[in-house]
C-alpha cells in the first residue's frame, strides 16, 4: 500500500468547497500508518484542517433538509446497496485492516462482513421505526413521532472498525440524519474506503468522511453545527466528548472502555473453563471492548484451572506451524504494547507470576504474548483497569460470594461472564452485577439484536440492535385540535 492510496481517496468526501479548501492548503500534515506486524509502511493520508472540518459540516447540514425528507423507504433501498456494496468488498477492507491494525485475516473479514450484515439490518428496521399514537379527547389528534438530530458524527475505533462503523452510520442516516464519519487514526485506510463505498450509494452529503487525529476528533465533537455525537473507544476520550457536547448542547453517545470480570465456579469443568476464558482474554490480542480483563476462579478447581489456561496460551502463537496453534496478531501498535507490559510489570512487582508469556519479544513489529498471571489480589493495576492486551490475570477466591463482590468493585460497567453450573448463582450474578451485558457460560454470543447499555465509566446510550434508531433521534409530541371558524 502506497500513499497513492490517500490521493485517491480524499480527506473531505463529496463536497466541491472542500475540494477547494485541500488545494489552498497543500502540503500539510499527514498521518503516518505502518503494520505493527512488522513495522512497514501501509501509506499516509492527509490530517483535515480546521477548515475542513467546517465545510465537513457545513455540507452535511445541507444536506439535511432533502435527506431528512426522503421516504424512510427510499432510505432503507440506499442503505440495502450500499450494505451490498461493503459485503462485495469484505474482502479488501479485510486485507486493509489486518495490514493497518494487525487483526488476523480471517477475523478482520468476519468484521467486515458483519459490517455488511448491519448496514443490511437497518436498512429493514430503518423504515420500521415509529412513534406512537396517544388517547387524547374525541375532537384531537395525539401522537409521539420520533425526528432526526440533524448532524451525527461518528467517531469509530480501530479494533472492529467496519463493524462498528456500519452501526453509527447504517443507523444515522437511514433514521434521516447526515453523517460525519472519522474513522481511528490507526486504520484511515479502512475507514477511507468504507466511507467511499457507502458514499457512491448516498446522496452528496449525507455521509461525509473526515480522516485525523485525536484534534480533529475533538474538534468535531466541539463544533456547534454537530447535533450529537456517537463514540466508541476509550474512557478518557468519552469524557472529553461529554464535556464538549455540554456546551454545545449536542446529545454524547458513548461506549467507552471496560474491565470485564470472567468468573469461575465450583462445579465446572476447568480445562472448558479455561478454553472459554482463553478466548475472552486472547481473541484479536485481547483488543476487544468486551474481552476478559479479569479472571476470579474457585479454590477448589483453581490449580487445574490456570494448568488448562496456561495450556491455552501456548497455543496461541504468531505464525501457526501445527494445527492445534491458534493464530494471534500483534497489538495495534509499540506504544499499545508499551502499555499492556506496564500493567503485567506493576503485576509482578505487586507480588504476581508470570506463568506463562510477560515478555517483550525481539524483532519488529508490535507482538506481545498470550500471558497468564497469577497470585493477583485486588489493588493491582491490572485487575483495576483496562489492559486492552492478550493478558489473563487470575484471582483466587474461596467462593462465589467473594468472587462475585470483587467482580461487582469496579468503576467501568461493560461486560461480565459468568460460568457456573448453579441456576442460583446464574441468576443471583445477573442481577448484581453493574454491567449492561452478562453472558452465563459463554464468554461470547448471543441473540441477534442485543442492545445493551453500558454504565459507569464505560459510557452511555444503546450502541447496538434496534435500540439505537432510538438513540438517533428525538421524540417530539404533537397535538392536533379541531379548528374554530367563523363566528362565535
Amino acid at each position: 500500500m502506497t500513499s497513492t492510496f490517500a490521493a485517491r481517496h480524499p480527506t473531505v468526501a463529496g463536497t466541491a468547497a472542500a475540494e477547494a479548501v485541500r488545494s489552498a492548503t497543500g502540503g500539510r500534515e499527514t498521518l503516518l500508518v505502518t503494520n505493527p506486524a512488522d513495522g512497514s509502511e501501509v501509506g499516509r493520508v492527509p490530517i483535515a484542517g480546521s477548515e475542513e472540518v467546517d465545510a465537513a459540516v457545513a455540507t452535511a447540514h445541507a444536506a439535511l433538509p432533502t435527506w431528512r425528507r426522503t421516504d424512510p423507504a427510499e432510505r432503507g433501498r440506499l442503505l440495502r446497496e450500499a450494505a451490498s456494496a461493503v459485503a462485495d468488498a469484505a474482502e479488501r477492507l479485510a486485507d486493509l485492516q489486518h495490514r493497518e491494525t494487525g487483526r488476523p485475516l480471517a477475523e478482520a473479514l468476519a468484521g467486515a462482513r458483519a459490517g455488511a450484515g448491519t448496514l443490511a439490518q437497518y436498512a429493514e428496521l430503518g423504515p420500521l421505526h415509529r412513534g406512537r399514537s396517544l388517547l387524547g379527547g374525541w375532537d384531537a389528534t395525539d401522537l409521539m413521532t420520533p425526528e432526526p438530530y440533524g448532524v451525527v458524527v461518528a467517531l469509530t475505533p480501530w479494533n472492529d472498525p467496519v463493524a462498528i462503523a456500519c452501526g453509527l452510520v447504517g443507523a444515522a442516516v437511514v433514521t434521516g440524519n447526515t453523517a460525519i464519519h472519522k474513522p481511528s487514526e490507526k486504520c484511515p485506510h479502512t475507514g477511507l474506503l468504507l466511507n467511499e463505498l457507502i458514499c457512491e450509494v448516498l446522496p452528496r452529503g449525507v455521509l461525509v468522511s473526515l480522516c485525523g487525529d485525536g484534534l480533529v476528533g475533538a474538534q468535531l465533537a466541539g463544533h456547534p453545527g454537530v447535533q450529537l455525537v456517537a463514540h466508541v473507544g476509550s474512557t478518557a476520550t468519552g469524557r472529553s466528548i461529554a464535556e464538549s457536547a455540554s456546551r454545545t448542547g449536542a446529545k454524547a453517545l458513548l461506549e467507552n472502555g471496560g474491565n470485564d470480570p470472567l468468573l469461575v465456579d465450583e462445579g465446572v469443568d476447568p480445562r472448558w473453563a479455561a478454553e472459554q476464558a482463553a478466548v475472552g482474554a486472547f481473541t484479536n490480542a485481547g483488543q476487544i471492548c468486551t474481552s476478559v480483563e479479569r479472571i476470579y476462579v474457585h479454590r477448589r478447581l483453581a490449580d487445574e484451572f490456570v494448568e488448562a489456561l496456561a495450556a491455552q496460551a501456548r497455543r496461541r502463537v504468531r505464525e501457526p506451524a501445527r494445527p492445534e496453534e491458534i493464530e494471534m496478531g500483534p497489538l495495534v501498535d509499540v506504544g499499545q504494547r508499551e502499555r499492556v507490559h506496564a500493567h503485567v510489570a506493576d503485576a509482578v512487582r505487586s507480588g504476581a507470576r508470570v506463568l506463562v508469556g510477560g515478555e517483550v519479544p525481539e524483532g519488529p513489529g508490535a507482538h506481545y504474548p498470550a500471558t497468564v498471571l497469577t497470585d493477583c489480589v485486588p489493588g493491582m493495576t491490572v485487575l483495576r483497569e483496562e489492559t486492552f492486551g492478550p493478558v489473563a490475570p487470575v484471582r483466587v477466591v474461596d467462593d462465589f460470594a467473594q468472587g462475585l463482590a470483587e467482580a461487582a468493585e469496579d468503576r467501568y460497567g461493560l461486560a461480565a461472564t459468568v460460568l457456573t453450573p448453579s441456576m442460583a448463582h446464574a441468576q443471583l450474578a445477573w442481577r448484581e452485577l453493574p454491567v449492561g451485558t452478562v453472558k452465563v457460560n459463554a464468554v461470547f454470543g448471543g441473540a441477534p439484536g442485543g442492545a445493551a447499555q453500558p454504565r459507569g465509566a464505560s459510557g452511555t446510550g444503546y450502541g447496538y440492535g434496534p435500540e439505537l434508531l432510538d438513540e438517533m433521534t428525538r421524540t417530539k409530541v404533537v397535538h392536533m385540535g379541531l379548528p374554530r371558524t367563523g363566528s362565535r
